[in-house]
């Protein structure tokens, strides 16, 4: 089985100075907008999604984005929206102020890795039914598309026992309370 080395950082700490870190992040929003384009994102959703990752600052409002992004309101209103339909963005509100804070949504890993699974089977699905439907079955569009639809069932055959493993490694059951609980393997346990 996989264990982490609890002695593994997940990030890399580089010394630089608070001007270059910030333009690193800078960079980064940029990176990820260019990679959420090639998604399916628009633009101007792909950057407000960088932002919201990668800053340090979890939690803009719309006028923050605006002067962050140097984005028109218009431009900000329908990638937030986009956003939100997406399910990766939310917004809340703090009694006594009416501005919306928006923010990333942080999910359970199971839900993303269940999510991911169903969108698998469906890719998969179409195409068998292109496979079926091809009037030649050894074209090279058939043959390529069967290699694609092999390895797509090997993924979602393996994703049950990669869960059950992760659990394993990550969770611990909790036999009062009857509930897995994350084990924190180099921070303190929160109180």
């Amino acid at each position: 089985m996989f264990r982490t080395n609890k002695t593994i950082s997940l990030t890399k700490k580089i010394k630089m100075n608070e001007s270059e870190r910030i333009q690193k992040q800078k960079e980064l929003i940029e990176q990820i907008g260019i990679q959420s384009e090639r998604d399916g994102y628009q633009p101007a959703a792909a950057r407000i999604l960088g932002l919201l990752m990668v800053m340090d600052k979890e939690e803009y409002t719309f006028e923050e984005i605006v002067e962050e992004m140097q984005m028109s309101k218009s431009s900000v209103s329908t990638a937030l929206k986009n956003l939100e339909l997406r399910g990766v963005i939310e917004y809340v509100t703090y009694t006594g102020d009416r501005k919306r804070y928006f923010r990333f949504i942080s999910r359970d890993i199971h839900a993303i890795i269940s999510e991911t699974e169903v969108k698998l089977k469906k890719s998969r699905e179409i195409i068998q039914q292109v496979i079926r439907l091809k009037k030649d079955p050894g074209s090279r569009n058939a043959v390529f598309l069967k290699h694609i639809s092999v390895g797509m069932d090997f993924f979602v055959h393996k994703l049950d026992d990669l869960k059950k493993e992760y659990k394993r490694g990550h969770f611990e059951y909790d036999s009062e309370t009857r509930l897995w609980v994350e084990l924190f393997q180099d921070e303190e346990k929160p109180k």
